[in-house]
């Protein structure tokens, strides 16, 4: 079957809609955004050596995919009833790919600030899970799938060499703001910055916390100019997304002035349009981080 892409929301509303579905007994969200098509599975061509995530490659409509089997990258058993499986075919990161899953049952709509942040005595720093939704008397985990795919690929993440390839920059007096909710990327994002010459680098873990911080800033009468030069956000992040939080920050006389790039898995030629309507100066798809460092350098100068 294939997604209803009529059902989108507009952007800024801090919703968002998630494709739920079953490895075993648990169940597990994916962003609908990212889902292109839920098919039946098909034949599965294996790949000598592969990674063990891997199951093989599918020709769908003429495109050559990877699939991941998730049940193995979540370190779960094997389906009890293959029979009744799925393929969820998924694009971001400018890659598109399929994800074999057990069920797949509904859809939900649901608001960014009913994502529960998972809590560190149960994460852990290789944990794939980046919130936990609680719906009807049950439990949904949304799945980093970004993370799923780097550990297949490493070089599919933001990659270090990228900045260094630019060259030596001034940019120790620059202050910057990003919301980024993955651990794994905020020291990425810190090292690869640092790398570009930025010194000054406040991270907060979703929309709202740096929206309150940046309130905070307007509110004590500072020129916000002054005090923070540009912001940097993902799209999904519990509490507030992305696009909530840029229209929030456009939308405040104290604040309307600051540039906002949207650093995000979900930049795609469909989807742009979501960034543009909230006002974001600028988009960037992970992983392209040297695109990102030269937008930043234009919207700072």
């Amino acid at each position: 079957m294939e997604t209803n892409k009529g059902i989108l929301l507009e952007s800024g509303t801090n919703e968002l809609e998630i494709v739920e579905f079953g490895i075993g007994k648990n169940k597990f969200g994916i962003n609908v955004i990212k889902v292109k098509e839920i098919i039946n599975p098909v034949p599965i061509i294996q790949i000598p050596h592969a990674h063990r995530n891997v199951e093989g490659i599918i020709e769908l409509r003429g495109e050559v995919l990877p699939v991941v089997n998730v049940a193995t990258a979540l370190g779960f058993p094997p389906s009890e009833h293959p029979e009744q499986d799925k393929f969820i075919v998924a694009e971001f990161n400018k890659q598109k790919i399929v994800f074999h899953v057990h069920t797949v049952t509904q859809i939900h709509r649901i608001s960014w600030d009913q994502i529960e942040k998972p809590s560190e005595m149960y994460q852990g720093v290789d944990s794939q899970i980046i919130g936990v939704i609680k719906l009807h008397g049950e439990m949904i985990l949304l799945l980093d799938f970004e993370k799923i795919v780097v550990e297949i690929n490493p070089d599919s993440g933001i990659n270090v060499q990228q900045v260094k390839k630019l060259g030596k920059r001034e940019r120790s007096n620059k202050r910057l703001v990003v919301a980024e909710d993955s651990p794994l990327l905020r020291k990425l994002l810190h090292d690869t910055l640092s790398e570009a010459g930025f010194q000054y680098l406040e991270f907060f873990e979703n929309g709202r916390d740096a929206l309150n911080y940046l309130e905070s800033l307007a509110a004590s009468g500072k020129v916000i100019e002054n005090e923070v030069q540009l912001v940097i956000t993902d799209i999904e992040m519990p509490q507030m997304d992305g696009h909530h939080l840029t229209k929030r920050i456009k939308d405040h006389t104290g604040l309307s002035k600051l540039p906002v790039i949207i650093f995000s898995s979900l930049i795609t030629d469909d989807l742009r349009h979501k960034g543009q309507m909230v006002g974001a100066n600028a988009q960037v798809s992970k992983p392209e981080i040297a695109e990102l460092v030269l937008l930043i350098d234009e919207h700072i100068l």
